[in-house]
């Protein structure tokens, strides 16, 4: 009896365990449990370790977090009557998982169909070449309409993105030549604006080279002026400092030989000398020509003179006393000296006389007025023979 007793209490002691244990649920922290009560919804619990009574109590856990949906693809025609295949991807996240479970049965078929239906009608309106370029746009408009229409199923549509658009085959091998010819015009005209750059940047080189060869030629001329003007004024300064000496010197030359022949006590009589031996040199020659001096009164005159200072030297007794001084003649005017122009002597050229005419009226400008001696007797026309040597 005792034995019965005991293995009754311990089957209501397993059946209360299995009970309670089947009345005990985990919620995880990213699900939400809805409790319904003998098919009624009574509350909406959060993550944790959670107690219902079996067979009452029902418990319907909700994924919380952010799904995905992969929207088959869809031809679609384009604005400009372009058939493409179009798939997208749909992100979604619940937020109310009671509305979740009862407002729409099947949500995954529900927004498949909603992004299908919807995509048609977004890219129907753009053509084919802004359905490729306006994919931001086309997933904005979409999720738009996906989150106003799934509201109301306590679900948020995060983003929608465009996977493919495939347009039909001939349309992609005309892509591909369209794309083909724009990268040709881009290659010839990125070419052309090489060429027309390079060919910009050559010519500034050369203006650029040219405009500073001229200026070093420039340069080089003004340069070269400068110093052929600093060279020719060197010369001149040069030429001008060398007549100077030459003349300071052909001076003190002068001066020397005025005090030398000052200091000597030179007279006419030396003078007359000179003037034969001047004479004498002339006529010497193989010509033919006579020369006859044009101041013959002159001559005649010193000739005069030399023989009246032999005369004084052979009267002198040969004492210490000073040497007699000549006596200064007074010289008249020439008279001769036309007569002997006009009447050259036979075999004279006119040339040798006016030649001899001009080296005697030298000597006798070089003659002292005060020392000349006048003339002994007028010379006769006609041959003139030179005077004999002294002591002859």
């Amino acid at each position: 009896m005792a034995a019965g007793l005991f293995g009754v209490l311990l089957l209501i002691l397993v059946l209360v365990f299995v009970y309670i244990a089947a009345g005990v649920r985990i919620v995880h922290p990213y699900q939400r449990g809805v409790i319904e009560r003998l098919g009624k919804f009574k509350e909406t619990v959060d993550p944790g370790l959670r107690l219902i009574y079996p067979f009452v109590d029902k418990m319907r856990k909700v994924d919380m977090r952010e799904q995905v949906i992969d929207v088959p693809p869809q031809e679609v025609i384009t604005q400009d009557n372009v058939t493409a295949a179009v798939d997208a991807v749909v992100y979604f996240e619940p937020t109310d998982p009671q509305r979740l479970l009862y407002n729409v049965s099947n949500f995954m078929l529900a927004v498949t169909k909603l992004a299908q239906t919807n995509l048609r009608n977004v890219i129907g309106e753009m053509s084919l070449d802004e359905a490729f370029t306006s994919r931001e746009r086309v997933n904005g408009t979409l999720r738009q309409i996906l989150d106003d229409a799934t509201d109301k199923w306590g679900v948020r549509v995060v983003r929608v993105e465009i996977q493919r658009i495939d347009p039909p085959q001939d349309v992609m091998n005309a892509m591909h030549e369209q794309m083909k010819a724009e990268r040709t015009r881009r290659a010839v005209v990125t070419e052309a604006e090489g060429a027309r750059e390079a060919a910009v940047t050559r010519a500034e080189g050369e203006k650029t080279a040219a405009i500073l060869t001229a200026e070093g030629a420039k340069q080089r001329d003004i340069l070269t002026a400068e110093g052929e003007a600093q060279a020719v004024r060197t010369r001149a300064e040069a030429e001008q400092f060398r007549q100077e000496v030459v003349a300071e010197g052909e001076a003190r030359a002068i001066e020397f030989v005025h005090g030398a022949i000052q200091d000597s006590g030179t007279d006419d009589r030396v003078i007359a000398i000179k003037y034969l031996e001047a004479l004498q040199g002339v006529a010497d020659g193989r010509a033919t020509k006579i020369f006859v001096p044009a101041d013959m009164s002159a001559a005649m005159g010193a000739i005069g003179g030399i023989a009246e200072l032999f005369n004084g030297d052979d009267g002198d007794d040969g004492d210490d006393r000073a040497p007699r001084k000549p006596r200064p003649i007074r010289r008249s005017a020439p008279a001769a000296a036309p007569a002997a122009e006009k009447a050259p002597s036979k075999g004279s050229s006119s040339g040798g006389a006016k030649s001899a005419s001009s080296r005697a009226a030298a000597t006798d400008a070089m003659t002292p007025r005060a020392t000349r001696p006048a003339p002994a007797t007028p010379p006769q026309p006609g041959r003139v023979s030179p005077p004999p040597p002294p002591g002859g």
